[in-house]
């Protein structure tokens, strides 16, 4: 019964809408359009689609469909229509292929020998092309425009004021300075230029003391290679030598000069041995480092015009030519100590300097530039030796008897003739100043030497006040209460200062 229904159900349906025929056609490839100038591809071999029976076999019929389904006949295939021989032919359409040609692509070998070279494309400039070859930017935002003009403005103004901060310095030394408005212009402008390369400080000494503490010159002496010669090696490290007479000379000078050491040589080498040439201060009252100098065409160079001192009354005594290149009428160079024993440079340096200080000439300056580019301590020793030759002929022919009374000494001694009858030679000014000068060095290093442990002990308190007084200070600074000195300690200090005086 079930059978029966299905097959009326397939009947009336079959005659109702005719069944849609199988396709047996070969299947078609999808083709595009080939880019113009572009060669013909090698002809490809399709293989051919085998064509299905038109009559299905037994196996591709449904299980159930019955014995009397008729299928429909296939369409009979329609005639192309004739190709105009005169007609443009039709473009040729390129199947893609089922492997991709890599023979196009470039090499992806990083040698610059085996890799061609494949040039960029060269984009057209667009827009305004700034200087030297820079684009501009294709947009710029209002902000962007507002920035820049921001700028201009503040530069400008920087170089206005820089050039009117020029033009007023140079109006304020305008009684100072002679020359014309251009050539104080110039003077201002390389000073402004020249302000990293100048000292620290505008004025490198304090103000002189009042007569009679202050020397009537100054002495100025460098450390390295003058006063001491360092060495190092791996065994003993850096190892400083003093000169030979070193201690003589800044002892007996300092009664003349107010002794300087001004040094190239930083702070931090040269002070501490400073404090060992002279620990409590008596010859080297100021100490001045490589801050104090300048520099000038890649050269350290030693300015007096800082020293708040009268150049006049200045000398200057190096081993480098190069630290006196801005006053070299004030300097005396001499030869650097190489670390030598029996070493005599510098004790023979003190005669003639001393006669500087005896003489007390108005300007020395004319006096150093005499001695220029000479032996100074042989030079001044056969001056002196002159000048001695001609005090004694002048004194002869003012005593002629002299000489003749001088064999007749014995004589008169034997018949109770005294020595006190025959005139004597007088010393020279020189010697008679220098002997006062000997004299007061010996005395003055006879105190120091008995007061040696009282300077000592008073150097250390003061040692000691500054550090507490310093802790007390920072201690203020952060907010704290601070440690200050008791005042019975600075009177009991104060009462031990006093006590050995007494």
């Amino acid at each position: 019964m079930l059978r029966t229904s299905t097959a009326r159900l397939l009947a009336s349906t079959s005659r109702r809408a005719p069944m849609r025929p199988i396709s047996s056609t070969a299947p078609a490839f999808i083709r595009i359009k080939k880019p113009e100038g572009a060669a013909p591809p090698a002809p490809s071999a399709t293989p051919a689609t085998p064509t299905p029976p038109a009559t299905p076999s037994p196996a591709e019929k449904p299980a159930s469909a019955p014995e009397d389904l008729v299928t429909p006949p296939a369409p009979e295939p329609t005639a192309e229509p004739a190709v105009d021989a005169s007609a443009k032919p039709a473009e040729v359409e390129e199947a893609i292929p089922d492997k991709p040609d890599l023979s196009q692509l470039p090499s992806l070998d990083i040698d610059p020998e085996l890799q061609p070279v494949i040039e960029e494309p060269k984009e057209k400039a667009k827009g305004k092309t700034g200087g030297k070859g820079k684009k501009a930017p294709q947009y710029e935002s209002s902000i962007d425009r507002q920035r820049r003009f921001m700028s201009r403005i503040a530069y400008g103004t920087l170089l206005v004021g820089g050039l009117g901060a020029i033009w007023y310095v140079g109006e304020q030394e305008k009684e100072k300075q002679d020359g014309s408005a251009l050539d104080r212009f110039k003077r201002s402008f390389a000073e402004l230029s020249d302000y990293f390369s100048k000292p620290a400080f505008t004025k490198l000494l304090p103000d002189p003391l009042p007569a009679p503490h202050q020397r009537p010159y100054t002495l100025l002496v460098d450390l390295e290679d003058l006063l001491v010669h360092s060495t190092w090696d791996r065994q003993h490290g850096w190892r400083t030598a003093k000169r030979p007479g070193v201690d003589y000379f800044l002892g007996y000078l300092s009664q003349f000069y107010e002794i300087v050491l001004f040094t190239s040589q930083p702070v931090y080498t040269a002070l501490p041995v400073a404090e060992k040439l002279d620990p409590f201060t008596l010859y080297l009252p100021y100490k001045l480092f490589r801050e104090s100098t300048r520099y000038i065409d890649g050269k350290v160079v030693k300015d007096l015009e800082y020293l708040n001192r009268d150049l006049s009354k200045v000398v200057m005594l190096d081993t480098n030519s190069d630290h006196s290149a801005l006053q070299p009428d004030n300097a005396i160079v001499i030869q650097p100590w190489d670390g030598s024993r029996g070493d005599k440079g510098l004790v023979e340096m003190i005669p003639f300097l001393e006669s500087i200080g005896i003489f007390a000439p108005a300007d020395v300056r004319p006096v150093l530039k005499h001695y220029a580019g000479k032996d100074i301590p042989r030079e001044y020793a056969k001056k002196e030796a002159e000048a001695k030759a001609e005090a004694v002929a002048q004194w002869e022919k003012a005593h002629p008897n002299a000489a003749a009374g001088a064999g007749s000494g014995f004589l008169s001694g034997v018949f109770g003739g005294g020595a006190a009858s025959r005139p004597k030679q007088p010393m020279t000014y020189l010697e008679v100043k220098r002997q006062q000068a000997q004299r007061q060095y010996e005395e003055e290093q006879k105190y120091y030497k008995e007061h040696a442990d009282e300077f000592a002990r008073m150097i250390e308190e003061d040692k000691q006040r500054q550090m507490a007084e310093m802790k007390g200070s920072l201690m203020g600074m952060f907010g704290g209460p601070g440690q200050p000195v008791a005042p019975e300690q600075i009177e009991a200090g104060a009462g031990k200062e006093q006590q050995p005086k007494q």
